[in-house]
């Protein structure tokens, strides 16, 4: 069966408010009911009419009608989805000015009532929304595990059923060996249910805070690490800082600035650990002293070193 657009039907904005919906109504109400119009179409209009307010206008009908927007569309086969529990309590009573009629096949299969208003009185259930936000995190945390706080932007609908948002803090606990690009589930966090139903769960998609040390390719990590130029020409053993704390590094004789060095395991821990990637970058002192200068004229006198000359010219 055809999706409904119940607020293209009355004419209104998917954030209209209750009074707006309700004016909506009113206005169409008098143009199309059958006692007074000429209309052809009046009696089904009328019938479309008072099925789009008897939604509408109920802040929590309102609410599941458009979580189910949000996947179907006019024109579109639409079937009620599997955790959808149709039916609903519903008097018939409370609609101005026109005589309520019966319902359409697609009113029916969202709130069971098989036509006819005031038929039976039945309750309906349904799960909440699933939500997503993005979170960032330090690599240390992937690399230690950690409890953040975190404070979300959630949505909710007010007295005139407008969509609002509140803040909404929550303590995350960051699993020790997450990747960039995961999610962490956080049951029972997402979208309220409706009419008793469960609330939807919330996924956390993990990003790392931006950091000029540091270099993240899936498992792996990349660091770039300064060295003197002696240190790279003679070899050298150094300290360097990691994500997984202090480790001494071995610099081979004659290293230059983009060689790479591979710790093996120290990228991000998990069941087969990523690699550490140490990129060297060879740093000149400044010539900034009478000595420094004194030092670099004698290393270009005495070294006669040329990196533009090709090698075997």
């Amino acid at each position: 069966m055809e999706f409904k657009d119940y607020y293209q039907v009355l004419g209104v904005a998917k954030t209209a408010t209750a009074e707006e919906i309700k004016k909506a109504y009113r206005k169409l109400a008098r143009q199309f009911h059958p006692d007074v119009s000429k209309e052809a179409d009046a009696e089904q209009r009328m019938q479309e009419i008072n099925e789009a307010k008897a939604v509408l206008s109920d802040p929590e009908k309102r609410l599941a009608y458009d979580q189910l927007a949000q996947q179907y569309r006019s024109g579109q086969d639409f079937q009620p989805p599997p955790d959808w529990d149709a039916g609903f309590e519903f008097s018939g009573r409370g609609f101005e000015e026109a005589d309520l009629g019966e319902f359409s096949d697609f009113f029916a299969n969202l709130f069971g009532q098989g036509g006819g208003a005031g038929r039976g009185e039945r309750g309906y259930r349904l799960r909440g929304e699933d939500r997503h936000a993005k979170i960032n995190i330090d690599l240390t945390d992937a690399y230690q595990g950690a409890t953040r706080a975190i404070t979300l932007q959630v949505p909710q609908i007010d007295a005139q059923g407008r969509v609002t948002s509140r803040e909404h803090t929550l303590k995350v606990r960051i699993p020790k060996g997450i990747k960039a690009g995961q999610h962490i589930r956080l049951t029972g966090q997402g979208g309220p249910g409706i009419g008793g139903g469960p609330a939807g769960d919330l996924y956390l998609e993990i990003h790392f805070t931006p950091d000029s040390r540091y270099r993240v390719e899936g498992w792996d990590v990349y660091q770039s690490v300064p060295v003197t130029p002696w240190e790279a020409a003679l070899g050298a053993s150094i300290e360097v800082p990691t994500p997984s704390g202090v480790v001494k590094l071995k610099v081979p004789e004659g290293s230059q600035t983009g060689r790479r060095l591979r710790l093996k395991g120290r990228g991000i821990p998990g069941t087969e650990p990523g690699d550490l990637y140490v990129e060297l970058e060879v740093v000149l002192p400044p010539a900034d002293t009478d000595k420094a200068r004194e030092l670099y004229q004698t290393m270009a006198q005495e070294l006669a070193f040329d990196p533009r000359q090709r090698r075997g010219g």
